[in-house]
């Protein structure tokens, strides 16, 4: 019982405190309204950042870190509802899943697509983010000046 308790607890402070945990079902619409809704950049994934549990979702932490974005990330290997539930709110089977300002990006492809075209660096401008990799230009510009 007291495990069952502490896993409820650490569950209610990943997804956003006690209060919403018993309001709002895990894998909702409004579960997912409020996770994508926390930060300008949400990521669900297989691990976490610091321990990714499938290349595609390292590739996307990889992407993220060179352009220097911080951002919530959700493991959906914790709960098997938000896993499903991920897939179903967005109407895109794969994980990882990309969202920006509560809008859904897509996935590995899409977002190494956009990396490597520079469409990442202009939609992370709109969601008022300046890209690490604009700054490290902008820095190199300065060298080369002097």
């Amino acid at each position: 019982m007291l495990a069952a308790a502490r896993l409820l607890r650490a569950s209610a402070v990943q997804y956003g405190g006690a209060a919403r945990w018993c309001s709002v079902q895990v894998g909702s619409k409004e579960f997912f309204d409020d996770l994508v809704g926390k930060k300008k950049v949400v990521v669900f994934m297989k691990g976490t950042p610091d321990a990714p549990r499938c290349g595609f979702s390292n590739a996307v932490v990889q992407i993220l870190r060179m352009h220097g974005v911080e951002y919530s990330a959700h493991n959906v290997l914790d709960d098997e509802g938000v896993r499903q539930g991920i897939k179903e709110y967005s109407e895109w089977p794969t994980i990882p899943q990309v969202y920006m300002n509560k809008e859904f990006v897509g996935g590995c492809d899409i977002l190494l697509q956009m990396h490597q075209n520079g469409e990442l660096i202009d939609e992370l401008k709109k969601v008022g983010i300046t890209s690490a990799l604009l700054e490290a230009e902008a820095g190199q510009g300065d060298k080369e000046d002097k």
